[in-house]
């Protein structure tokens, strides 16, 4: 593959244990809307690797762009055209989708955003379907490591709308748009794979 191509070390360190989880998860035919694709990393290993879904990348408009070369490069049969999706401006560009994957967006959205996406998440999601949620999260308030709580200050220097979520907060969010947190998978590096569902 070529080195041009945008690049992220943590996706590629994840992608592994992530798909082993969603093999168990994404377990029939339908579409996975991923919400933030980033550099498509995720995207292609998931979708060459998962031939029966129909993978959906999206990004937000400002970052939609570095998604695309490693799309096109792949080829994949599975994998649709990218689309633009900003989660906190209506309409979303998909109606219909049977499973949500993303990764390491909580984080760095401001929280109404994250309101956004599980209420456009929970409205369209099929009772058969899941919504897995990647990254670092905090439990009642305490950081999981140091590394984390050194994460979370980097954030909230960066831009004060940023911070690692607590998973107490994202299950009362999520309960008010009919999901219930069903599994917390523990992740390398301190991070959690998080599965909504109906």
């Amino acid at each position: 593959m070529t080195t041009d191509l945008p690049f992220s070390q943590s996706c590629e360190n994840n992608k592994t244990p992530i798909l082993e989880k969603l093999r168990e998860i994404f377990d029939a035919p339908g579409k996975v809307l991923e919400v933030g694709t980033g550099t498509a990393q995720h995207a292609v290993h998931f979708a060459e690797a998962m031939p029966h879904l129909q993978w959906q990348p999206t990004d937000h408009p400002n970052a939609v762009k570095n998604c695309g070369p490693r799309l096109e490069l792949a080829a994949l049969p599975n994998t649709l055209p990218v689309l633009e999706l900003d989660v906190a401006t209506p309409p979303w560009p998909v109606e219909s989708f049977t499973w949500v994957f993303s990764a390491n967006t909580a984080h760095i959205m401001a929280w109404s955003e994250v309101e956004q996406m599980f209420h456009n998440i929970g409205k369209r999601l099929p009772k058969e379907g899941a919504f897995c949620l990647y990254g670092p999260f905090n439990n009642q308030g305490q950081y999981s490591s140091e590394g984390n709580r050194a994460f979370d200050q980097h954030l909230k220097a960066s831009a004060a709308h940023m911070g690692i979520r607590d998973l107490e907060d994202l299950s009362t969010l999520a309960q008010t748009v009919g999901l219930t947190l069903s599994e917390n998978h523990a992740m390398p590096a301190n991070n959690r794979l998080l599965v909504f569902r109906k």
